[in-house]
């Protein structure tokens, strides 16, 4: 069984959004690419857990060659990365500068499988991480000819049977069908294992397979995007946490005069309480004791004279 995997380089999540929630987070002067030179480059967390389903099939006891494929010639740390976790091949395609949209990509893609010998099982992570949009592994799927199951958190071969696990929004689905056929890879199928610091060892010493266009039959013309970025943004990010102190009752006076002040909530003016006092203001329909003392005082009637407003 030749299963191969497609990886993506990406910008390390965690380090972009520690960037922007500290305002230095920057897009170049062409409007279009941020300015991330500091920011670590890594395995899209998606593929990587496309990874491990290969290598739990091949744990089962199926004998089958694991390729991992990436586009782009400044993907090598990743793709040793793959070698160390346990991928047979690597392999670098080279798109000799040309920029990529998601339909560009999937048919450079389907063009290494289809000239390499074919796949009887496609792996990829259910999106990439830097932009979220899970269109490259359907368009995949279509230009191979095969099927494709999406949002897998368990995959099981028998044969030539392929049996996955999809998450839904309802719970769980199990898929039934024949090989060849294309799954997109979903978090809940766990921690990814770590490659050990032999394996690493190892995986320098393997240097990825170079493809360029032209072994593949295509041209820059080819790969023209049929969707353009023109301009990126920068979301608007107020960090500001403010820390409530004092008892419950005081520290949840001020949590509502807080959402009241900034607007989150509406006053929509006093009440009087169901004894015939005002003893409190009623705020976006929240009881609001005006001393923090009165709220010993609650009880289920008051509660439930609140619940309706």
């Amino acid at each position: 069984m030749r299963i191969v995997v497609c990886v993506k380089e990406v910008l390390d999540p965690n380090a972009v959004n520690n960037l922007a929630l500290a305002g230095k987070l920057r897009i170049g002067s062409d409007g279009r690419t941020l300015e991330v030179a500091a920011v670590p480059r890594l395995i899209n967390g998606y593929d990587e857990q496309g990874m491990e389903i290969a290598l739990r099939i091949r744990d089962a006891g199926h004998t089958c060659r694991i390729v991992a494929v990436s586009i782009g010639q400044d993907s090598q740390a990743m793709l040793r990365h793959c070698a160390a976790l346990g991928a047979d091949e690597i392999v670098a395609i080279d798109p000799a500068g040309v920029e990529l949209d998601c339909e560009a990509v999937a048919r450079l893609l389907a063009a290494y499988i289809k000239s390499s010998g074919g796949a009887d099982l496609v792996l990829c992570g259910r999106q990439a991480s830097d932009d979220d949009q899970g269109v490259v592994p359907v368009l995949l799927a279509e230009k191979l000819g095969i099927p494709a199951v999406l949002f897998a958190r368990a995959v099981e071969v028998s044969g030539g049977t392929l049996n996955v696990t999809c998450v839904t929004a309802d719970g769980d689905e199990v898929a039934q069908g024949a090989l060849p056929a294309l799954v997109t890879v979903s978090n809940e199928v766990g921690v990814p294992r770590f490659p050990t610091a032999k394996a690493k060892m190892a995986a320098r010493k393997m240097a990825p397979v170079a493809v360029g266009l032209s072994g593949l039959g295509l041209s820059a013309a080819d790969l023209a995007p049929s969707v353009e970025l023109v301009r990126q943004q920068l979301p608007v990010v107020n960090g500001n946490c403010q820390f409530l102190k004092g008892a419950a009752a005081e520290t949840a006076r001020q949590l509502i005069e807080r959402l009241h002040a900034d607007g989150v909530i509406q006053q929509h003016g006093n009440r009087p309480a169901a004894n015939g006092s005002d003893t409190g203001t009623h705020r976006g329909g929240v009881g609001v004791p005006a001393r923090p003392e009165e709220c010993r005082g609650l009880h289920a009637g008051s509660l439930a004279d609140a619940s309706h407003r």
